[in-house]
């Protein structure tokens, strides 16, 4: 304040502390800022002290804390009653005790007073567990050592791994992990699995205090930073939370040893891996105030363990089925997440060796994002101890790198390539089919759009290391230009006056749907489904395929013109009638949202038209966009469709798995071969297989374009301007050869 710095230059945990010392939150600190810069009279200005508080609010203080005296004088001693003074003098004589066996107000007195100081202690057997996080504070800072330090130990804490265990695994000091959590502890973020005081070792004072290891804050709820409403987060509850605060309450207590639970043989788990983005959907929708804590323990703590799951899944049920909007995007993901955490867990289907686990295995949830933030190979001790196996959501965003594990095995992306633009051009290059496309390396400049996008009004825009999103062609140069100069952009066409069409196949696929005919109920036997079969193993894979129609809704587009022209023709000009804008005009008026798209902020526009026999569906209107591997959530239909292929081709099973993870290390030398040549402008001017230089690295250490490629009629070739149509991949390249169209 004194240097008049935002709030948000506070460390998290540190503010966080302010907010349990002070109550002091992010309102409460730019009200005094606001008062503090208003008192200014002759280039003089109110002390800054005079606005913080005198003394610290009540905080909560546990039975097992122990005390220790501050520096007291004897004017000190003065002004204290004799029960106080008999609590000084016994632990000036005595040394350190802990606060249940003194009088629970005396405590709290002299605490206030700064006679008494406070330490959490932790050996190295305590297990901890961090239930849903409540009024946290959520400003995260870049760059604080003990900041880093607390969320990496945040996402890998669990309440089955004691504390020894836990610095091992991170190879972190066990002094630094003790520190940590007992920070976590002192905040009231975390508590200790048991309780180690029997009843008897209690002060009687201590009988009426309110309960501990409570897990809200004492304050006043308008004290908090995130304002959930009083009696809303009064009735947050789980299984595991209810139980632990019924075994608090019944005294402090006659509970075992938290390092007798930490004996108990640990089960390994299937942890479920989110982005930013879920969570994001989850905290944004309003979808239930409860619902918002666990959220922010996603997002910030980066995992929610299987103990807070049915809370979580009760308050799942609460959210409404439809909304306005982009509102109902949130509820579907909401639903869809619910759906997914039911299937994944505790489910006889999805265990490695069901005669180990006939019951299934327990299910973590964990942000992908938080795992990135560990090193690589404390990440990888980390999900080997605790899991048996990954499951990701689909698709991830592109602005995170994927994790990449052979052990346990990864049901998703096998490397951070998969989830890239060089993916696309891969899929493109084996099946010899694809949307018109235009890979663009950072640096370069158009002058005027590209003749391959001649004839499309809606282009796909998808910088290096970000979502896609749909741009008009009206204003699209200058959004390229801006783009390239910080980043390398895929431009693909997506639609003539209206966006394309889009179907979405999952797999693996049955064995039945490559022999039916193509239909708009069978696409699974597109031709361009059948190469990717050829060449991809997506039998022992799960995940869905992207089938886009640029072109396929232009006839569409004449039929609706057709029907609205009477409509139209009274309020147009002569000079617009045949202006695109116009049409672009009218159409929002009569289309609605469809909302499964997962790579755009806007959604997908269905027209509604006058009923008519459906026109044939052609296999040349339809090419494929894209292949995601993993659990979709955008689309309660086809996540239902995705989880039933799952346990009906068994992919969990031992032996599919070590499938897998073959079929995965082959996919991932085939896509980095593929990206190390296409990077080599020599190799296309020689086409000899020499051994190309080693590519520049994008943020995400995903290689960068070196030169312009372009994708169109089936052929992948660089771009200069134009399409050197004599300049190909060489035939000597077996497994990267383009079949015939």
């Amino acid at each position: 304040m004194s240097n008049e710095r935002s709030y948000d230059s506070l460390p998290n945990f540190t503010a966080a502390d302010c907010l349990r010392l002070l109550g002091i939150g992010r309102n409460q600190y730019i009200d005094l800022m606001n008062q503090c810069r208003s008192s200014k009279k002759f280039f003089r200005r109110r002390p800054v002290r005079e606005l913080l508080p005198a003394k610290a609010v009540e905080v909560t203080i546990e039975p097992w804390w122990v005390v220790q005296a501050s520096f007291i004088t004897e004017d000190d001693v003065k002004i204290c009653s004799n029960p106080e003074k008999a609590a000084i003098d016994k632990i000036i004589d005595t040394g350190p005790q802990l606060a249940g066996s003194l009088d629970y107000n005396v405590v709290h007195r002299l605490y206030s007073r700064g006679f008494f100081f406070l330490d959490v202690p932790i050996s190295d057997d305590d297990c901890i567990v961090v239930p849903p996080l409540e009024g946290f504070v959520m400003n995260r800072l870049q760059g604080d050592y003990f900041e880093t330090l607390l969320y990496k130990i945040f996402v890998s804490i669990d309440e089955h791994t004691n504390v020894m265990e836990l610095a091992n695994v991170l190879e972190i000091e066990l002094s630094l992990v003790k520190n940590a959590v007992s920070l976590y502890c002192r905040l009231g973020i975390a508590h200790k699995k048991g309780n180690q005081l029997n009843v008897e070792s209690l002060h009687l004072s201590w009988m009426d205090a309110p309960l501990v290891n409570r897990l809200k804050s004492a304050m006043d709820p308008q004290k908090m930073l995130l304002g959930w409403e009083g009696d809303a987060s009064h009735s947050a509850s789980d299984a595991d939370t209810a139980s632990q605060e019924e075994l608090d309450s019944s005294s402090v207590n006659s509970l075992p040893l938290a390092g007798s639970l930490s004996t108990v043989m640990h089960t390994k788990r299937i942890a479920f891996l989110f982005d930013s983005t879920l969570t994001a959907f989850l905290m944004m929708g309003n979808l239930s105030p409860n619902l918002k804590s666990h959220a922010v323990t996603m997002f910030e703590v980066g995992k929610l363990s299987d103990e807070s799951l049915d809370s979580f899944l009760l308050e799942l049920e609460k959210v409404n089925t439809t909304g306005e909007g982009e509102a109902q995007r949130y509820f579907d993901h909401a639903l869809t997440l619910r759906n997914t955490i039911l299937f994944l867990r505790h489910n006889p289907d999805l265990a490695p060796d069901p005669d180990a686990h006939p019951g299934g295995l327990a299910l973590d949830l964990l942000r992908s994002e938080s795992l990135l933030g560990l090193d690589p190979g404390t990440c990888s001790r980390v999900l080997n101890k605790n899991y048996a196996l990954l499951v990701s959501m689909a698709p991830l965003s592109n602005e995170i790198r994927p994790v990449s594990s052979c052990t346990p095995q990864h049901v998703g992306p096998a490397i951070p390539e998969v989830s890239s633009i060089w993916f696309k051009l891969y899929v493109y290059h084996i099946t010899g089919q694809g949307p018109p496309s235009l890979l663009l390396s950072k640096g370069t400049r158009l002058r005027k759009l590209p003749t391959m996008f001649q004839g499309y009004e809606r282009l796909l825009i998808t910088s290096w290391g970000h979502d896609p999103g749909v741009v008009s062609t009206s204003n699209v140069l200058m959004t390229l230009n801006d783009a390239l100069t910080h980043s390398a952009v895929l431009v693909q066409a997506n639609g003539t006056l209206i966006d394309g069409d889009v179907v979405y196949i999952p797999f693996p696929f049955d064995d039945t749907e490559e022999h039916l005919e193509f239909s708009r109920e069978n696409m699974a036997s597109h031709p361009a489904i059948r190469a990717l079969r050829a060449h991809l193993d997506l039998s022992h894979a799960c995940g869905f395929v992207e089938l886009v129609s640029p072109l396929g809704r232009a006839q569409k587009s004449r039929d609706i013109d057709r029907d609205i022209s009477s409509v139209i023709s009274g309020f147009e000009s002569p000079a617009d009638s045949g202006s695109a804008d116009s049409f672009e005009m009218v159409v929002p008026e009569i289309e609605s949202t469809d909302r499964n798209s997962p790579y755009r902020a806007s959604d997908i526009c269905t027209p509604k038209v006058p009923s008519r026999d459906p026109a044939p569906v052609c296999p040349e209107d339809w090419v494929p966009l894209e292949v995601c591997f993993g659990i979709p959530l955008f689309d309660a239909e086809l996540n239902r469709r995705v989880c039933e292929k799952v346990a009906r081709h068994k992919l969990c099973r031992k032996e599919r798995l070590d499938k897998l993870l073959h079929t995965s290390r082959k996919l991932s030398l085939q896509l980095l071969d593929f990206i190390v040549r296409l990077q080599d402008p020599s190799f296309f001017a020689s086409g000899t297989a020499v051994a190309p230089s080693i590519p520049a690295l994008g943020e995400h250490g995903v290689p960068l374009p070196a030169v312009n490629l372009a994708f169109i009629d089936g052929r992948l070739s660089p771009w200069q301007g134009k399409l050197l149509h004599s300049v190909d991949l060489p035939a000597h390249m077996d497994h990267l050869t383009i079949p015939e169209p």
